[in-house]
């Protein structure tokens, strides 16, 4: 088990700021002396990207790696342990350049700090990419990794998120923008021959931020497919591919943001509705291991013989799998809905907490948010953390709503 998300917070806050504090001289003063014997920094040939905590950026951030890749660079990545299955999706980063943090303890998370400053310098990394949004931690590994080139966002003239001045390509992030296109203006900065301020002065197209698509082995599709088919068989609802719609229903959200989720009940409802619609679908309710029970309770409360429980049925690498056999999938805003944007598949996403302008899936989805005059409420500025108790974003959100965008998916996935 990882330390939980506030306690990582508040070390972030209460050690970082002060770590921080110290280690911005030092970090300017190794600049000042290695400059003086080694001049200008060369053009970025060792890239490495740090993206801790956020299993859906991991995904997000393809397109700023690839397009890395085609500037002639080779790149490594730096993830939490637990979070190290969201990179094998597109398998963009070489397994061997990817060095993993264990968030289990502090002792552990401490101890693997220090061989990830070794791990760095023996791979004579030049060039460090923080995608964390102004997270203390990730800015005294970037200062300390030993690259010459270090790029991230910096607050500028804003107050309360100082970091210290660990970079030496200050981006300023954009809230108005999608993130995959935030984190291309970090790519920009990372390969400029000049200096702007702040970076990046340069415009992104919508284009520049498609998803590569995964390549899914032949035989996992069919081994999740006959687990599908078998599970369907012994609740007594044989299950045929392309004769009857297979539906995904991923009812949980992740402990980085328990106001994402859309009430169990409301689920539990949405399921009875598209067996009403759909007499002959099967419905699989999706989750980790960990979420069978919560996502089993969904299930009871539908009362309905189609829908079954497929939490922790398949690996996360078989993901993109499941998803390349299902017609639509309805998921919160969570991991899921970046996961299937690897695949064909048609989604329905709810946002509340968040905005789908700014952390929208890539794939075929349509997202549906209340907009309400609170919503979003956690961004950079507060760390993603919100006094909101009571998700009437969430909660505004109706069946009837969500069900008339799954049948816009679906038509549109039987095209």
């Amino acid at each position: 088990m990882s330390l939980s998300v506030d306690t990582m917070r508040t070390i972030d806050h209460r050690v970082g700021v002060p770590l921080c504090a110290v280690f911005t001289p030092v970090v300017w003063l190794m600049d000042k002396i290695i400059g003086l014997f080694l001049g200008k920094p060369a053009t970025p040939r060792k890239v490495l990207f740090i993206e801790l905590s956020e299993m859906g950026s991991a995904i997000i951030v393809d397109p700023a790696m690839r397009d890395t890749q085609a500037r002639g660079a080779e790149i490594f990545f730096l993830i939490f342990k637990s979070n190290r299955a969201s990179l094998s999706l597109l398998n963009t980063v070489p397994p061997q350049n990817v060095f993993t943090i264990d968030s289990s303890s502090v002792m552990r998370m401490a101890f693997d700090t220090l061989k990830f400053l070794l791990w760095s310098r023996a791979r004579n990394i030049d060039t460090v990419i923080d995608l964390e949004l102004f997270s203390r931690f990730t800015a005294l590994l970037t200062g300390l990794s030993g690259a010459r080139r270090r790029v991230g966002y910096h607050i500028f003239h804003g107050e309360g998120l100082w970091r210290g001045n660990m970079l030496t390509h200050k981006v300023h992030y954009n809230p108005h923008i999608h993130i995959a296109k935030n984190f291309l203006s970090l790519i920009h900065a990372a390969f400029s021959s000049a200096q702007e301020t702040p970076f990046s002065k340069i415009h992104i197209p919508d284009s520049a931020i498609s998803i590569a698509q995964a390549v899914i082995d032949p035989q996992v599709r069919l081994t999740v497919l006959e687990r599908i088919e078998q599970l369907a068989a012994k609740a007594q609802h044989p299950f045929n591919l392309g004769e009857q719609p297979l539906f995904l229903v991923n009812p949980n959200a992740s402990e980085l943001l328990v106001q994402r989720r859309w009430a169990p009940e409301r689920f539990s409802a949405l399921i009875v509705e598209l067996q009403r619609k759909w007499p002959d679908s099967l419905i699989l309710l999706t989750g980790s291991p960990a979420e069978f029970e919560y996502v089993e309770n969904v299930r009871i409360g539908a009362q309905v013989t189609s829908a079954l429980n497929f939490a922790g049925q398949v690996s996360f690498s078989e993901l993109p799998a499941l998803y390349s056999l299902a017609d639509v999938m309805v998921t919160n805003d969570s991991g899921p809905g970046h996961f299937s944007s690897v695949t064909d598949l048609h989604t329905v996403v709810l946002f509340g907490p968040e905005t789908p302008a700014l952390y929208g899936s890539l794939g075929k989805s349509i997202p549906i948010t209340a907009q309400l005059a609170c919503s979003p409420c956690v961004s950079a500025a507060n760390h993603r953390k919100t006094p909101c108790s009571d998700n009437v974003c969430m909660q505004a959100i109706s069946v009837g709503q969500v069900m008339e965008k799954v049948a816009i998916q679906f038509e549109a996935a039987r095209a």
